[in-house]
């Protein structure tokens, strides 16, 4: 699904990706850890389609399209979906008409049936209550007032609405006390199928336990480092990365 080559990216002088190779295909969930500032969020950025970096060298394919040479609108049409480490709030804009329209443009797009009003109110309350967001959030404006928690959760609402082909996930856990985690990793899970794929960016190891992914990568220095399962996102939080630099 995602095929990314030799990546090297930076911005003005400052070389932030140094020669990243990572493949991601369906039914798959990856992990990307490390330290701040080792470009992370400077890869999720790129899949996404966030102008001002500079792309050195490297290729990135998506369902065998040249993906840098798609824009912004394009890639969401086409499946690219990410949640935001810090969601922005917009007030004045309605949290169901915002969903309703994105839904209906990307609907549109893929060249199916929109939803009238009805149906999809039926199905906003239904995802509502999975990811634990209370009837009144759909007359709020889009995470004005939120929670930390509840603006992740509400970043797993439009993940379950839109229903996209790659879902990027950066620090969706960050901030989020036991109850929400547990919440929003259940959501992840309920939208995992053989179809779609994952990029989760995290710091800690109480996430992947509830969604035992297929691989973890470490990124350190613009590096992908060191590459495993499960057990490397554990062996992280036992002991640091020090033993990676030695």
């Amino acid at each position: 699904m995602l095929k990314i080559n030799n990546l090297n990216v930076g911005v003005n002088d400052k070389n932030i990706l140094k020669n990243i190779d990572l493949n991601i295909n369906k039914g798959e969930l990856h992990v990307i850890m490390g330290r701040n500032g080792t470009g992370k969020s400077t890869l999720s950025n790129i899949i996404a389609g966030k102008e001002g970096y500079n792309i050195n060298k490297g290729k990135i394919s998506y369902n065998n399209k040249n993906l840098l040479e798609m824009s912004i609108e394009d890639r969401a049409l086409s499946g690219i979906f990410m949640s935001f480490q810090y969601p922005v709030s917009i007030p004045g804009l309605n949290t169901m008409h915002f969903l309703r329209t994105s839904v209906n443009s990307i609907r549109k797009y893929q060249k199916k049936e929109e939803y009238s009003s009805g149906e999809f109110i039926k199905i906003f309350k239904e995802k509502m209550k999975l990811v634990g967001l209370d009837e009144s959030f759909a007359r709020r404006s889009v995470n004005d007032g939120f929670s930390g928690g509840e603006k992740k959760r509400f970043e797993i609402l439009q993940m379950l609405l839109i229903e996209p082909k790659l879902v990027i996930l950066d620090e969706t856990d960050s901030g989020l006390d036991i109850d929400a985690l547990k919440i929003v990793s259940n959501g992840i899970n309920s939208f995992r199928t053989n179809n779609n794929g994952f990029l989760l960016i995290t710091h800690y190891y109480r996430i992947i336990k509830y969604l035992n992914p297929d691989f973890v990568h470490v990124l350190l220095d613009g590096k992908i480092v060191e590459s495993g399962d499960q057990k490397l996102a554990l062996k992280l939080e036992e002991e640091g990365y020090g033993w990676l630099e030695k």
